[in-house]
């Protein structure tokens, strides 16, 4: 039963006029210059407080080392303030057309992936706080994102306006060029990197596609056989998990025997429950592996402190590991401010929303429920821990590999949104003119002013003592 906000599901029945037809009278009630600026609502809530309400319902030991790492910059508060954010996108113009959100499109959440077929993809990765809402506010946390990182990494003003108008700019004329195309055809639509070094190629000098190149040779490499020799040991003629704390902490580490006991014979079941959300072909496959260890690992920055297990499993033989990483799916930062989810299970909601707006997902991608020992129910979503995964180092871009890779994130992130969203209506709402792409520019850097005086509030809560900081 459908209980919040989506994604119209009559807009196909309309003709291509009528929607675009939508799209402009919508420009007409929004206008794209709206979009500039940031100016915080008079009641915004203390951000720490925001911080600190999530914090509350996350495991209590980890929380001090999510604080550490989002105080080491104003880049990576940034990271885990996606709540912050969600609360001030609510008071910005909103052009009343949706899709489906990652809900945290920065830049880092843009990375190198594998396809089921093998081949290397570029995608959003992280959809821990989707939901369907109004389509712009994912450019504006990308277009925000890059003029932190590029603060960050000392681009002058100049630098980062073309930076943030070329992202912006690729993301109009690619939902452009989708309005054209067939709905099978954006469908099928994704981009593997053959077709995307082509392209750089021509962008990049000679050390920006040297980078490329690594980066993705670096990512082929992070797959399961690679975490297997990274993450686990021989203990006792049997592979299992090596304890790095407070990171990586093997289960029989971490609590008395009849506690641990039930939460590894949770965790077991949770494996074989979850099964039943995938394919036929791909339950029949993880059918061929048994767990042998678990153990909880630290993820992230915003994600710090919810409840993320490791699972090794093993097939044919010791040489033939799959590790899966059970994560904790908790209520989007988005559902206070566009509606609750449609389903009920906020793993399924993680993984819907994966599969809608990535063009190929994990293969093991599924969900499941698990009643805690405190009696409360937790949704989880599981995936494999490594599958050619690469992320972009934006410390070492120059300006010019930042634009490339603002125009790839720009160009991915309107694929996903015209797979879900009104591609029609949201294309003739951009026009063919640089309005948005202007309004946003000025938008990243208003928001980027505040991001830095949230980032400082931390930074004196911990100084102050009001929350406490760990570094890992």
């Amino acid at each position: 039963m459908s209980k919040g906000s989506r994604t119209s599901d009559d807009v196909e029945h309309l003709s291509p006029r009528e929607r675009a037809d939508r799209g402009r009278a919508a420009r007409k009630q929004v206008p794209r210059s709206s979009h500039a600026g940031f100016s915080p609502a008079a009641r915004r809530p203390d951000p720490v407080d925001v911080i600190e309400e999530q914090s509350a319902a996350r495991v209590p030991e980890l929380v001090p080392i999510r604080y550490g790492r989002m105080t080491e910059s104003p880049f990576r508060f940034y990271r885990g303030a996606a709540a912050i954010m969600a609360g001030d996108l609510a008071s910005t113009p909103r052009s009343g057309i949706t899709a489906q959100l990652c809900g945290d499109a920065h830049l880092l959440n843009f990375r190198l992936l594998a396809s089921p077929e093998r081949r290397l993809m570029f995608d959003i990765n992280d959809f821990d706080e989707t939901l369907p809402g109004p389509w712009e506010w994912d450019v504006k946390r990308l277009a925000a994102s890059l003029v932190i990182a590029g603060r960050e990494n000392g681009y002058t003003d100049e630098e980062r306006a073309t930076i943030v108008r070329a992202a912006v700019r690729s993301y109009r004329e690619r939902m452009r060029l989708f309005a054209g195309m067939g709905n099978l055809a954006v469908w099928y639509a994704r981009a593997d990197m053959e077709q995307i070094q082509a392209l750089v190629d021509q962008r990049l000098d000679k050390r920006g596609r040297g980078r490329l190149s690594a980066a993705m040779t670096k990512a082929r490499t992070r797959d399961n056989l690679k975490a297997y020799e990274k993450l686990t040991r021989i203990v006792g003629g049997e592979r299992r998990f090596a304890a790095d704390p407070p990171l990586v902490v093997p289960i029989e580490d971490m609590m008395p025997g009849t506690e641990r006991d039930r939460i590894e014979q949770q965790l077991r079941e949770l494996v074989d429950r979850y099964a039943r959300t995938l394919a036929t072909d791909r339950r029949h496959l993880l059918r061929q592996y048994r767990v042998v260890d678990i153990a909880r690992k630290v993820v992230g920055v915003g994600s710090v402190g919810t409840r993320c297990w490791i699972l090794l499993l093993l097939g044919k033989d010791d040489e033939d590991p799959l590790i899966l990483q059970a994560k904790e799916a908790d209520r989007s930062v988005l559902a206070a401010h566009v509606g609750e989810s449609r389903h009920d299970n906020q793993g399924q909601r993680v993984v819907a929303g994966q599969r809608l707006m990535q063009a190929a997902s994990d293969i093991f991608l599924g969900w499941d429920r698990v009643v805690g020992i405190d009696g409360r129910r937790r949704d989880f979503y599981v995936r494999q821990l490594h599958d050619w995964k690469g992320i972009a180092v934006p410390q070492i871009m120059v300006p010019n590999d930042m634009r490339v890779f603002g125009e790839l994130c720009g160009a991915t992130l309107a694929r996903a949104h015209a797979r879900s969203g009104d591609r029609i209506a949201i294309a003739a709402y951009l026009g063919g003119g640089d309005g948005f792409d202007r309004a946003l520019t000025e938008f990243a850097e208003s928001y980027a002013d505040q991001n830095e005086r949230d980032h400082r509030s931390l930074v004196d809560a911990v100084q102050t003592g009001r929350v406490a900081a760990a570094p890992a």
